[in-house]
């Protein structure tokens, strides 16, 4: 009896450690597996999942849950569940719903990544460098980079939206899933641009989005095929830059105006969709005719006026002001202002309209004229003093110029001109006027009479006159006639005889007689020659000596000359003799 009982004992207890030693080795070939689990409570924000362990496990009730969408779980649900660890420090089963949803869902999407197919997934959360991607339970990296074809600023309006994704790398030990929307949106683009290449023709009317903006227009987005829509095409007014019009992302409808097959460019414009405002123009406006309008643009050659709606003309720089010359348009009208022009040519081929502002304003010009006459004498205030001239102010805009050779008679204009100041007031005779070059000629000399009109009376080429000596210097002499008309004697010219042929012979404020060689009515000078009136002094002597009505020869006057001194005729002395006298008789 006794034997038979402890046998029984000792196979009971074999049992017991049969069992719980297959019961140890299931619970360890748990740990780390998906099973699955009831849900036996939710308490707060857990959820307690019985797997049949010793233990019940705790599960947050966040991982029943999709991003942006409620917890779908209640009790009696058969989840499936990762067993993380058997037992925790509370003695409590550690259970994860995310890890056993994104084993799960790992086996799917390395499927899919083999086969290079599209997954669905749902941007939940931005991060450095991108954005979080739920691929159902697994979780995915989204670089800024692939998230569209262009950059975009805001990446609300896709985020919590199911979307089709490609995997572009995946690494299961370090849990690491890259995404990419854009590789996919480049097949849907690449499949749509042979569709559409194929029916684009010149003339049809497009819808399009703006995908880039530069300085000479903007790129549109025809669903996969792009067009350029230049600066000159976006709109029939003035448009100074594409972005004043324009926006990255909006949405407009564009007219094909070119397209190229051959390199696939296609060319497009917004303004063909509406009437061209230059249509009507040559019926509208005319030479002429006066208008008021907005400056649109400044530019360093004039500024561009609103007409109409499209229409624009330009009043170039020197149209712009009857008095200020050689500014800035900047400092004479502001872009928006409204001003008054007046038309001077319409072009409609090269649709181009010519404007003037000046001519919507009195000129000043043309009223100084109709005021004054060449003649007046007026008083005016000197403006400005240059190398060449005065100028005085006419009126409050408006200058007129006394030329440096108008200052003064007497002097040089150099001389004269120095005696001039800025801001001093002068009198000056108007001498000439002309409104359309818009010019007043004026002079200050001419309030008096000319002294060079008395001093050149009895003077002129091949007169004898009387000069006072100013100067002497080593090129010959100065002198004055009639005490104001400047003179000069050279060298060569003083006497006839080279031996006194000396400046140093005169001095200054000697009288001497010379004949008149030059007169330079413009420089107001003239030339003499003492020489010259010597030789026709000899020459007159020899006409009235030696002609044949006083019966004598030029060898009669020689011979008694000589016969005079004491000498033979037929002596080397009057040989000599009759030799000079032949030879000034030929000078």
């Amino acid at each position: 009896m006794g034997k038979a009982s402890a046998k029984l004992r000792d196979r009971a207890e074999s049992n017991n450690f049969a069992n719980l030693l297959e019961e140890s080795m299931k619970e360890k070939a748990t740990q780390g597996a998906v099973v699955n689990g009831r849900v036996i409570a939710i308490n707060d924000d857990n959820v307690v999942v019985d797997v049949g362990l010793k233990s019940e496990g705790r599960i947050a009730l966040r991982e029943f849950s999709m991003p942006g969408q409620p917890p779908e779980v209640k009790v009696g649900d058969i989840v499936e569940v990762f067993v993380e660890r058997l037992e925790d420090r509370n003695g409590e089963t550690v259970l994860s719903r995310e890890k056993a949803r994104r084993e799960e869902v790992w086996f799917e999407l390395e499927k899919l990544h083999k086969k290079a197919e599209r997954v669905t997934g749902v941007i939940f959360s931005k991060v450095k460098g991108g954005f979080t991607v739920d691929l159902g339970g697994a979780l995915a990296f989204l670089p800024g980079s692939q998230v569209d074809i262009r950059p975009i600023k805001d990446a609300n309006p896709i985020m919590g939206t199911p979307q089709p994704f490609i995997i572009l790398k995946m690494d299961r030990q370090r849990g690491n899933i890259v995404v990419s929307r854009r590789a996919v949106l480049e097949e849907s683009r690449e499949a749509n641009r042979s569709e559409i290449m194929g029916q684009i023709s010149e003339g049809q009317t497009l819808k399009g989005t703006v995908k880039n903006i530069t300085d000479y227009g903007a790129f549109v987005d025809l669903g996969g095929v792009d067009g350029l829509l230049h600066i000159t095409d976006i709109s029939w007014k003035r448009v100074n830059h594409p972005s004043e019009m324009l926006s990255v992302g909006q949405q407009i409808d564009v007219q094909v105006i070119k397209y190229n097959q051959e390199n696939q460019r296609i060319s497009l414009g917004m303004k063909q969709l509406e009437n061209d405002p230059w249509a009507g123009v040559a019926e509208k406006f005319s030479a002429g005719q006066k208008l008021s309008g907005k400056v649109t643009n400044l530019a360093d050659y004039g500024v561009f006026v609103e007409l109409g709606e499209g229409v624009e003309g330009l009043v170039h720089v020197s149209e712009m002001s009857w008095t200020k010359k050689n500014v800035h348009p900047s400092k004479l009208v502001t872009q928006g202002q409204d001003v008054d022009v007046v038309v001077l040519e319409v072009d409609n081929d090269k649709r181009r309209i010519s404007l003037g502002m000046k001519q919507a304003q009195e000129n000043p010009w043309a009223k100084f004229a109709d005021t004054h006459s060449a003649g007046d004498v007026i008083e005016g205030e000197i403006r400005n003093v240059t190398e060449f001239g005065l100028f005085i102010a006419l009126g409050p805009d408006i200058d007129g110029m006394a030329h440096m050779s108008d200052l003064s008679w007497e002097k040089s204009g150099e001389e004269a001109i120095k005696e001039y100041a800025k801001g001093s007031t002068v009198k000056v005779k108007i001498l000439d006027m002309d409104p359309e070059k818009e010019r007043v000629s004026l002079g200050v000399k001419q309030l008096t009479n000319d002294p060079f009109d008395g001093a050149m009376k009895g003077v002129e080429k091949g007169a004898v006159v009387t000069c006072t000596v100013t100067e002497v210097n080593d090129k010959g002499i100065e002198v004055t006639v009639n005490d104001y008309l400047k003179g000069s004697i050279k060298k060569a010219d003083l006497s006839k005889e080279r031996s006194e042929q000396r400046p140093d012979r005169f001095a200054v404020g000697e009288k001497v007689d010379a004949k008149v060689l030059t007169v330079d009515l413009k420089k107001r000078i003239i030339t003499l020659s003492i020489k010259a009136k010597e030789i026709d002094e000899d020459k007159a002597a020899l006409e009235a000596f030696g002609s044949t009505e006083s019966g004598a020869s030029l060898g009669d006057i020689l011979g008694a000359a000589l016969k005079k001194d004491g000498g033979s005729e037929e002596t080397a002395p009057k040989k000599k003799a009759t030799k000079k006298a032949k030879d000034e008789a030929a000078e």
